[in-house]
């Protein structure tokens, strides 16, 4: 899983540009390049989390939203 980390702040929104701690975990997949149990994650804060999560789901990627707290960061 690619989270993106600012060291001593923890994890960031994955929204262009923003800076804001993420406190979502948009996980997703795209069905023609990956297999059914792949899942792939955007980060969001709370200002982002309904636009990244209509991006996804508009084209039939996104599988869940789940608090940041509940991914499993070593996978």
């Amino acid at each position: 899983m690619d989270l993106s980390v600012s060291p001593g702040t923890g994890l960031l929104c994955s929204a262009r540009g923003c800076r804001s701690a993420a406190v979502w975990g948009l996980r997703w997949n795209n069905p023609r390049l990956h297999p059914p149990e792949r899942r792939k994650v955007w980060l969001a804060c709370e200002e982002h989390r309904a636009t990244l999560a209509d991006h996804l789901a508009v084209r039939g990627f996104l599988r869940e939203t789940v608090p940041v707290a509940e991914l499993d960061r070593s996978a």
